[in-house]
């Protein structure tokens, strides 16, 4: 997932670069949701981790 992230990212900064800037808004806040997303599952899973010791 951070990985898609990443790659949202990139396109988004290739398309500010370019100037279309309604795909870059759109691709960055994708790309900012998945990286919430992924924030999430890991401390949740970090956490269970911590708790499973």
């Amino acid at each position: 997932m951070l990985y898609y992230a990443l790659v949202f990212f990139i396109i988004a900064v290739i398309a500010a670069a370019l100037g279309f800037g309604g795909i870059a808004a759109g691709a960055a806040s994708i790309a900012k949701i998945l990286f919430f997303i992924f924030l999430v599952i890991f401390l949740v899973t970090l956490v269970m981790g911590l708790m499973r010791r």
